[in-house]
């Protein structure tokens, strides 16, 4: 059974899926703005929603900060800038494809 955990490295705008120690899949995403900076730290993913509305994109799954999440998008090209208000935003495929493999209660470490 995979040991799967999310570290998103804010400096390089990427989302990194790793089974144990080992990255098996990197995604970019695009990141909070300097008045909403993305909060680094360490959390877990405590529900998932497909279809969420609005500009959440095709899937929704939310960390153990309130209000702050990994997320699809209405606006592609927004991935890979400083652009939401602290979320981490994803390609709807990328997310959806994320979604699928990772459980609620994955681990995610938000870096610098």
């Amino acid at each position: 059974m995979p040991d799967y955990r999310i570290i998103v490295d804010l400096s390089d705008r990427k989302l990194y899926l790793l089974d144990g120690d080992v990255v098996t899949r990197a995604f970019p995403v695009g990141i909070g703005r300097m008045v909403t900076m993305t909060p680094s730290g360490e959390y877990t993913i405590i529900n998932k929603q497909a279809h969420p509305g609005g500009p959440f994109g095709a899937f929704w799954m939310g960390l153990s900060r309130p209000h702050y999440g990994i997320h699809g998008t209405n606006d592609p090209s927004s991935i890979g800038h400083e652009v939401s208000h602290g979320c981490i935003r994803m390609h709807n495929e990328d997310v959806l494809a994320l979604s699928a493999l990772v459980p609620i209660g994955t681990r995610v470490s938000i870096r610098p």
